[in-house]
């Protein structure tokens, strides 16, 4: 295994956790989104912050960059489009009534997915819905879209595939707002999902271990990945191969066209939270604050890259620079180059039992007093623990309070002591988040059905 890789730069302008990173397509910028309801552009030549994006009034969830705009969104229930060049807010875009998860431009449209159920289509232009999709039973949490030239023949105007905590995965025709297909079988929330190359096939990722494979015209299960035993958080795909990261803390590699696992890449300390493949490697960024370097055919570790002080929410490459965005609130930049031949993959290590989210109402206990945005943290001195529970999901009521929205959960080993959840002030609330704390029953569980009295938005500590 090659030495820890030392940053070449780190961007630490944020107040607040990085939530997600974006790369522009000519992969001169990147977009960074934050907790402090900021957004970031910098400059992938030196790192340096070209422009401060600020107008949300609550944190920003979810990013992406593209050539001569940058697209936020945020717990406000907002999107807003963005010049690259001066910073200057061009449209916002209202009509959601919950936290926006997850935005994507495609063919001059844009997609938004919620915590009120719905996703949306959006003209770029003016700002306007053109469409909305109702029919989840619970929020949504991801978003993929497959354009006319890859479904012409039998949808025009594409079809968009959306991934819900209700356990379902819905494809719609975007012309009409009609479902198409409801593509059901996962026991557990949908986490992650992307759609192969034609844009026929759909992978989808879940809280119940499993990754599935459907065919997005017919609504077919095609074939069930099984072997992780821990929620699967993200999802890549390259070279008809399915890279798989878990909070069981491995990466799994499996043919797409027949479900077999190739290889597991072991070595991470805590859930896998972020994938990207680049020229023969895959990185990782893991909730163990570390990025690592695996080399994909072999599936041994060649690097690791230290320095982040909490979980690594998302990453990217650009020549031969690895960049990791962190809810410490960093950008860091890493030189990738000369990274060491190929040896021994690294021994498996004991299996995590933590299910945590990436994005989205999931809320997980974890074993510290931070966020657990996308699994487990590294101890910190003189942080305050308490033991791990499996997934507890909440659903919006009336009033403000917040339901179990699943039967009561046993942890996987020892019982919870406590969940702690903590609200975020939404437009015009209070300035800083309340905190609370619920003790489990006797037997360890939460019980279905407990009213929680929360503003709408919730993390988890």
């Amino acid at each position: 295994m090659g030495g820890g890789g030392s940053a070449l730069r780190v961007c630490a302008d944020h107040r607040g956790g990085i939530n997600w990173l974006s790369l522009s397509p000519d992969g001169q910028r990147l977009l960074t989104g934050s907790e402090d309801g900021t957004a970031r552009l910098w400059s992938t030549a030196d790192g340096t912050c070209c422009a401060l994006l600020q107008g949300h009034e609550s944190y920003v969830t979810f990013c992406q960059l593209e050539d001569e705009a940058a697209f936020t969104c945020s717990a406000d229930c907002t999107i807003r489009k963005w010049d690259v060049l001066t910073g200057q807010c061009l449209q916002v875009f209202r009509g959601h009534t919950s936290i926006v998860n997850r935005i994507l431009v495609a063919d001059n449209q844009l997609f938004s997915g919620s915590y009120d159920r719905t996703a949306r289509a959006w003209s770029v232009d003016r700002g306007q819905v053109a469409r909305e999709f109702r029919g989840h039973r619970n929020c949504v949490l991801t978003l993929a879209y497959a354009g006319a030239p890859c479904v012409e023949e039998a949808v025009a105007g594409g079809l968009l595939v959306t991934g819900s905590t209700d356990g379902t995965a819905k494809v719609w025709q975007v012309a009409s707002g009609c479902c198409h297909q409801t593509l059901r079988g996962h026991t557990g929330a949908v986490l992650c999902l992307v759609l192969d190359t034609p844009g026929r096939t759909a992978f989808t990722g879940s809280t119940d271990t499993t990754i599935r494979a459907w065919d997005i015209l017919s609504g077919q299960q095609l074939r069930v990945f099984r072997e992780h035993q821990g929620s699967v958080i993200c999802l890549e795909l390259v070279n008809q191969h399915v890279y798989s990261g878990s909070a069981d803390r491995t990466v799994k590699c499996w043919l797409a066209d027949t479900g077999e696992r190739v290889r597991t890449f072991t070595a991470h300390r805590h859930s896998v939270s972020a994938l990207k493949y680049h020229a023969g490697t895959l990185f990782t960024g893991s909730g163990d604050a570390r990025a690592r370097a695996f080399d994909a055919q072999s599936g041994a570790l060649r690097r690791v890259f230290r320095g982040h002080a909490f979980v690594i929410n998302c990453i990217q490459v650009h020549g031969q620079v690895l960049y990791t965005a962190s809810h410490d609130g960093a950008l860091r930049l890493w030189d990738v180059r000369g990274l060491p031949p190929p040896r021994a993959a690294a021994p498996k290590r004991s299996l995590s039992r933590l299910f945590s989210n990436k994005v989205g109402c999931a809320a997980a206990a974890a074993p510290l007093n931070r966020p657990a945005r996308s699994g487990a943290l590294p101890p910190v001195p003189g942080a305050s623990r308490h033991r791990p529970a499996r997934w507890v999901l909440l659903r919006p009521r009336a009033g403000g309070l917040r339901r179990a929205a699943r039967p009561s959960v046993r942890p996987s080993r020892d019982p919870p002591t406590t969940l702690r959840v903590s609200s975020r002030p939404g437009p015009g609330g209070p300035r800083s988040p309340e905190n609370k704390s619920f003790p489990a029953e006797r037997d360890g569980r939460f019980k279905k059905g407990t009213d929680w009295d929360f503003p709408l938005a919730v993390r988890c500590f």
